[in-house]
């Protein structure tokens, strides 16, 4: 009971990479959680080898990276079915030291909240942060439905409409609308085998990704006002998308109705001044929400995880640590910021010339150098720990430098 105390505020991937983290640096960690179950509102998650790294810290890279599914070709396509370029899951994981894995959110967290105690994680408790705290004096103070709780730290896991932090940063500007909206699905597989792809067309996108237990995750975005919504989503997403390629119209119509989440993607395109305040601090999308087109969301909440775990050395007053992490974090989240926002945009044209164009940038390079687009993930994907060890590697680096 003399070990320090950490309580995190959310139980999402970030919040909980947190928590496991600090408690294997000898914390003790309460996980506060408003849901009922840990069971994540969600569909797949994509893990590239920066996060596998991170996880490597807290032992369970090496069990992700036994549910890789991604074999042989992928690439993107145009809506007609034509290539517009092809790697290899051979090519990633060369470059990036590991290969690309698609899981379900679900298994994710669970696997995460497995290495915690029982004891640490406190659903159907909604938080409120009362007072962040001051480094060297009082404690962070935490009010909830039992009563209020201090703590030598406090971590904001809220997600992008963070209570947290606004409580921080009531004068900060908030996330805002990146100008389309977005579909997530668990479907059976389709009955012909399919090469993964990302197919881009005008204003629109759509994924199909295998999954190691055998079924597909299938994703999509649209241009689309905020709060748009429509009566049958699955009927929606045939509108827009029955026309395209082979398998999708086939999974769309394998989609159960009630299977299909559409969320509007909010983004922190304006950086905080910093990722803490007294002995409280942020982690994933409630520092950096960013647009999913690099797919580096999740990715880099679990960074910021080990990252944080990495600076507060437990028995030692944290504000040294917050402003460690505050000065490595908001920088390189910032950049995947800007970069997924710089995607988001190719994306989002919807010009018949403008399209084109983008089409056959992507093809001619594809032709030139077909290792050239993933030199987009280079400087994110390639990121290590700091400090830690890992299985995908033998020497540690700074974050954000490659091998």
């Amino acid at each position: 009971m003399d070990m320090p105390r950490a309580v995190v505020i959310g139980s999402g991937i970030g919040g909980l990479t947190a928590a496991v983290a600090l408690h294997r640096s000898g914390w003790r960690v309460t996980v506060l959680e408003r849901a009922t179950s840990l069971e994540p509102v969600g569909a797949g998650i994509g893990l590239a080898p920066n996060a596998q790294r991170a996880l490597d810290v807290i032992g369970l890279g090496d069990e992700i990276r036994s549910l890789a599914a991604w074999q042989g070709e992928g690439g993107m396509r145009a809506p007609s079915g034509r290539w517009l370029s092809r790697t290899d899951a051979t090519a990633a994981a060369r470059r990036f030291g590991g290969p690309l894995v698609l899981v379900h959110r679900s298994l994710l967290i669970a696997r995460i909240a497995a290495r915690l105690p029982a004891s640490a994680v406190r659903t159907g408790c909604p938080a409120r942060l009362i007072d962040p705290g001051t480094p060297g004096g009082a404690p962070a103070v935490v009010g909830t439905p039992d009563g209020t709780i201090e703590a030598d730290l406090v971590v904001g896991a809220d997600g992008i409409h963070s209570a947290v932090r606004t409580a921080l940063f009531p004068d900060a500007p908030g996330p805002s609308y990146a100008g389309f909206t977005a579909w997530r699905a668990v479907v059976p597989a389709p009955g012909r085998p399919f090469a993964p792809h990302e197919t881009w067309g005008r204003g629109a996108l759509w994924g199909t990704q295998p999954l190691k237990d055998g079924r597909v995750y299938a994703y999509a975005a649209a241009v689309s006002p905020a709060g748009a919504r429509a009566g049958d989503e699955r009927s929606e997403l045939l509108r827009r998308f029955g026309d395209w390629h082979d398998p999708v119209p086939q999974i769309i119509a394998a989609t159960a109705p009630q299977e299909i989440l559409r969320n509007d993607v909010y983004r922190m395109d304006r950086p905080l001044p910093a990722f803490h305040r007294g002995r409280t601090v942020l982690v994933g999308d409630s520092a950096h929400a960013m647009a999913p087109t690099l797919g580096q969301g999740g990715n880099q909440a679990i960074e910021d995880g080990i990252v944080l775990a990495h600076h507060v050395t437990s028995g030692r007053d944290p504000g040294a640590g917050l402003a460690a992490y505050t000065a490595v974090r908001l920088p390189r989240t910032a950049a995947v910021v800007r970069k997924s926002d710089r995607v988001s945009r190719l994306m989002r044209l919807r010009s018949a010339p403008a399209v084109a164009a983008r089409d056959l940038l992507m093809s001619t390079v594809s032709r030139l150098g077909p290792g050239l687009l993933l030199r987009t993930f280079d400087g994110i994907a390639d990121w290590r720990p700091p400090g830690g060890t890992y299985a995908a590697g033998t020497t540690t680096q700074a974050p954000g430098t490659r091998r």
